[in-house]
């Protein structure tokens, strides 16, 4: 039987890139994972390509002579308790490289029908007061506070705003789960989005497994990024950031003011109402988070930093406990537009029908097998009859 001449440290280095810390969480499929890391044994090549599949890295890392050095493609802004979050988890790299292959495929979608740049990528600069930014943002997505407060939920919400974003010329991608794989899901203490920079084919990921009030939020933050003009990874939530860099604090504030004007909250507030009350009101008003609704109210100076540092645990608490409820299903096509972006599945199924793109890259890059979903989806986004 033929093994596989693969050195024991790349075994145990894709092991920990998969986030599995110990040997014996993986001892039911491969029982001789031990001896491997040990040198002991070697695995055959069926064993390793069952191996390499399990813990998502590419078989041909574990036959180089060292661990690669697994850079992020875009800057990383990712603070844990002040410090740099060092490794990203494969599932985090899987879903960067597929964006980042669907944002190539779209820029040369654009440039080969001649469609024109949109202005607001790289538009503002950190110098640029937050408050006039947020108000930019607003007008070019049509942003209007009143028409969110109609919706009936977080989710119709946040529907509108994708939409809007997406009519601008934003890709906007947001999925739970690694492409299609609902074994593999995204972890939101991991990162909650990124930002994906380009005149032509500007993109934001949100990481659906997040709330919806959280992906409001984060959508708003990534947004910020692109008026930037700079792509990024994120996992800042509503709070006045410390340990974070610049970019960060100002997207935060910029998404802050864009979500929840102060203009618009001080004529609100009531001086009286107990500060619950106030945060389910408030957050069912401007359909955000409970946690923005406390930034806001520290910001306009409804509340001092000590009692916002006390409320914010304990509303963080809260919102943690209550995440474990999700509620799955939903409608496939729905959810599968909603990974891609109805802009982007839009181009794609008008090129594939027009021969410039293969059926078979097509359906990799919308995560689909079938011919008849292919065509029900262009259905979806008006391309079909």
């Amino acid at each position: 039987m033929t093994r596989a001449p693969v050195r024991p440290e790349l075994i145990a280095w894709a092991r920990e890139r998969a986030g599995v810390r110990d040997p014996g969480d993986l001892q039911g499929r491969f029982p001789h994972l031990a001896a491997w890391e040990a040198g002991e044994a070697q695995p055959t090549l069926k064993q390793l390509e069952a191996f390499a599949q399990a813990v998502h890295v590419p078989i041909g890392y574990l036959f180089l002579p060292e661990p690669p050095q697994e850079r992020l493609p875009i800057p990383d802004f990712r603070t844990h308790d002040g410090r740099g979050v060092r490794r990203a988890s494969p599932d985090l790299l899987d879903m960067l490289y597929a964006c980042q292959e669907r944002q190539g495929w779209y820029r040369e979608f654009a440039l080969t029908v001649r469609m024109p740049e949109v202005g607001f990528v790289g538009s503002a600069s950190l110098d640029d007061r937050p408050k006039d930014v947020a108000a930019r943002m607003a007008r070019v997505l049509g942003f209007d506070l009143a028409a969110r407060a109609a919706c009936r939920t977080w989710e119709e919400a946040l529907r509108q705003f994708i939409a809007q974003a997406d009519a601008a010329g934003v890709l906007v991608m947001v999925s739970g789960v690694v492409l299609s794989n609902n074994r593999r899901t995204l972890n939101p203490e991991e990162f909650r989005g990124f930002a994906l920079a380009d005149a032509r084919a500007p993109l934001v990921f949100i990481n659906g497994a997040d709330t919806k009030s959280g992906q409001m939020f984060t959508l708003a933050h990534e947004l910020a990024h692109l008026w930037l003009g700079a792509s990024a990874l994120s996992d800042a939530s509503a709070a006045p950031l410390n340990g974070y860099r610049r970019e960060e604090v100002w997207c935060n504030a910029v998404a802050a003011e864009l979500l929840v004007p102060l203009d618009a909250l001080r004529p609100v507030i009531a001086p009286l109402e107990p500060l619950d009350d106030a945060m389910q009101r408030l957050s069912r008003q401007f359909k955000v988070s409970t946690l923005v609704v406390l930034r806001r109210l520290y910001d306009v100076g409804a509340l001092d930093r000590a009692a916002f540092d006390r409320a914010w645990v304990q509303e963080r608490e809260r919102l943690r406990e209550l995440a474990g409820a999700s509620a799955g299903g939903g409608d496939f096509y729905r959810t599968t537009l909603s990974r891609v972006s109805r802009r982007f599945a839009r181009a794609l199924v008008e090129s594939t029908l027009e021969g410039q793109t293969l059926y078979r890259d097509a359906f990799r890059m919308l995560g689909v097998k079938k011919t008849e979903t292919f065509n029900n989806i262009g259905r979806e986004v008006g391309v079909m009859g």
